[in-house]
């Protein structure tokens, strides 16, 4: 299984939240299973202006040239993503949002109505099942964790896939790796 790993912690101090998606990889690794983290700080992502440049102009690229596209070509070709960032201001990071909303190039502008819901309609056959791993802080409350999570389930709708999970970074991390394997 091919695993896409968004890191969206914004502070390179933050050793701990690094290491365990470095940990998580390894062990997906062991169980043979093709993990690639991309660590949203370090890389040179511009933020969408809106300009649907990526559905007239470039389709199904973004029409600035940054490394959101190496994001895009992963994440279509990917069989689990997982989106992962500490909880800040009860939500996650301005990295993760930014590199999420990259994503749009990998939808057609047009749209569908599915579920008493308008949605884009696919670019792509497949799109992979999303999971969420959340880092507490000291203020977040069952209300931040749900308003975040049900904004990736319905990020999962978009992808016309399924979310998965959101867990914690302080869950065992060979629970969390056996529950991206069965995915």
């Amino acid at each position: 299984m091919k695993i896409i790993v968004l890191n969206g912690n914004p502070d390179n101090k933050n050793i701990k939240f690094d290491n365990y998606l470095t940990e998580l990889a390894n062990d997906l690794q062991k169980k043979n299973h093709g993990t690639k983290i991309f660590t949203l700080r370090d890389m040179n992502i511009n933020h969408c202006v809106g300009c649907f440049g990526c559905f007239v102009k470039t389709p199904g690229e973004c029409v600035f040239k940054d490394d959101s596209a190496e994001i895009c070509r992963s994440v279509v070709n990917a069989d689990f993503v997982l989106f992962s960032s500490p909880i800040m201001m009860g939500f996650t990071s301005a990295l993760l949002k930014k590199a999420n909303e990259k994503l749009l190039p990998i939808f057609h502008p047009y749209f569908e109505f599915l579920n008493d819901e308008t949605r884009h309609i696919k670019r792509y056959k497949k799109y992979p099942p999303i999971g969420l791993l959340l880092e507490n802080n000291e203020r977040t409350d069952k209300e931040d964790v749900f308003i975040i999570s049900e904004i990736y389930r319905r990020e999962a709708m978009n992808f016309k896939s399924s979310f998965s999970f959101t867990r914690f970074t302080n869950d065992p991390i060979t629970e969390l790796a056996h529950e991206i394997s069965r995915i």
